[in-house]
């Protein structure tokens, strides 16, 4: 296809050459030969008038107008991804659609796999891809890479609409055995325990928890600190430490483990989490039915635990 004498399968040429700064590694990804990939790159320099990639040494560097082509290219290809993904009527009893969700652990565990558990028999031919959170979440749903993202409100992006999904209080949880959770503690005791922490992605941001206790002057005896939220009622049981977390997870994991929950000896602030999706969505039928389902999972969670 052909916009002003442009081929728009180049769009994803570029998008891959600017990713890899590499012919032979996009003609690799892009499922072309080298010959077909150079030829592509030699189109997009002669319709733009620029090199775009320079080599040098072994690699290729892109020009500083590929550069400041890049964001516009994306933002293309986005458009596109949600133009194709958008359909004018959705039916998830018959729908054969993949839903691309960013989510934590957290919210995997506590929200989305009892979700499923009811689309299974409502909607058996819808499909969900699960990503966890990173740095690169807001790009990607700049890019319409993923269909909706859900994080605190502290962590949203910018540049595309949210909508609240849920509040979620936040508890403290220890393993049965443990006499600190005989009964709630106070705050004395609370910050003298040991504690099991949770740090988030490759940059080891702090969770919303960790954030407002610091906030808060709170400072915790941190004994462990895990990198899921899931994986910690594994590091409670039969040991004194203690730890926060969202009160959601903390039910679903006193089912499965010899846990105790108690409340904050504290005013904590409630956590807001918010769905977010790229703004050429928000008609989409189909997000639409996914962002009620989660809402709707998200309530019977905790209504069932009240």
């Amino acid at each position: 296809m052909r916009f002003r004498g442009l081929d728009l399968n180049l769009l994803a040429v570029f998008d891959g050459l600017m990713q890899t700064h590499s012919v032979s590694a996009t003609a690799r990804q892009m499922n072309l030969s080298q010959p077909a990939m150079s030829a592509a790159l030699a189109r997009l320099r002669d319709y733009f008038g620029d090199p775009l990639l320079v080599s040098h040494g072994k690699r290729m560097h892109p020009t500083a107008f590929a550069e400041s082509l890049l964001p516009q290219v994306r933002q293309c290809l986005g458009g596109i991804e949600a133009l194709l993904a958008t359909s004018a009527s959705f039916d998830p009893a018959t729908s054969q659609r993949s839903f691309r969700i960013v989510a934590s652990d957290y919210l995997v565990a506590a929200v989305i796999a009892p979700m499923q558990e009811r689309l299974a028999i409502e909607a058996p031919g819808v499909r969900l891809k699960l990503s966890y959170p990173d740095e690169n979440t807001g790009h990607l749903l700049d890019d319409g890479k993923v269909d909706l993202a859900i994080n605190p409100r502290e962590w949203l992006a910018p540049d595309n609409p949210a909508e609240l999904l849920f509040e979620e209080r936040h508890v403290v949880v220890g393993w049965a055995g443990n006499p600190l959770m005989a009964a709630p503690l106070d705050e004395e005791a609370f910050l003298a325990a040991g504690h099991v922490s949770v740090a988030i992605g490759a940059r080891i941001n702090a969770s919303f928890a960790d954030r407002h206790m610091a906030l808060l002057g709170k400072t915790r005896r941190v004994e462990v600190e895990a990198a899921s939220f899931a994986t910690v009622p594994w590091l409670l049981v039969n040991t004194p430490r203690i730890s926060v977390m969202h009160e959601r997870l903390a039910r679903v994991a006193a089912r499965m483990f010899p846990i105790r929950i108690q409340p904050l000896p504290f005013a904590f602030p409630v956590m807001e989490e918010h769905v977010q999706y790229h703004h050429t969505r928000a008609q989409d039928e189909g997000l639409g039915w996914m962002k009620a389902k989660l809402r709707e999972a998200s309530m019977i969670q905790i209504m069932d635990e009240c």
